[in-house]
């Protein structure tokens, strides 16, 4: 299961990753940075990524509980109130992503059982009826 959740994230950060190789990891490597200045070069590609997937108003909460001004741009946020942010808006999609999930599911379910208990089926469990129709819409 873990395996199946790591591809999709290196797929979708390869291009941040790839920029933070460029901008601090070879430059480190060489000698040409320090590890801070490494560090603050590799801040700039993540901070980029995550202020193109935060919703603005998640960003805004953070920034008043924090009493920082709204930033310009990336580069001017504060890193203490982008990862909160990020986070919060990554699960507010994925709780959306789930009830929307959830609810055709749910839907199957009392079609099902109120199927059956219409025929006058109340011993048989709605499940073993339902499952297969989950997995077939699940799967088309």
């Amino acid at each position: 299961l873990v395996g199946l959740a790591l591809f999709p994230t290196l797929f979708i950060m390869a291009p941040t990753l790839g920029d933070i190789n460029q901008v601090a990891v070879q430059p480190y490597i060489k000698g040409e940075l320090n590890q801070t200045q490494a560090l603050e070069k590799a801040a700039e590609p993540i901070k980029k990524f995550m202020w193109s997937h935060t919703r603005p108003k998640d960003l805004q909460l953070f920034l008043d509980y924090s009493n920082a001004e709204k930033p310009n741009g990336p580069e001017d946020t504060p890193i203490a109130a982008l990862v909160p942010a990020f986070a919060i808006s990554e699960l507010k999609t994925a709780f959306q992503m789930g009830f929307m999930i959830f609810i055709p599911f749910l839907v199957i379910d009392m079609i099902i059982s109120s199927t059956l208990m219409a025929m006058g089926m109340m011993m048989l469990p709605p499940v073993m009826i339902s499952l297969p129709f989950k997995i077939l819409l699940f799967v088309l």
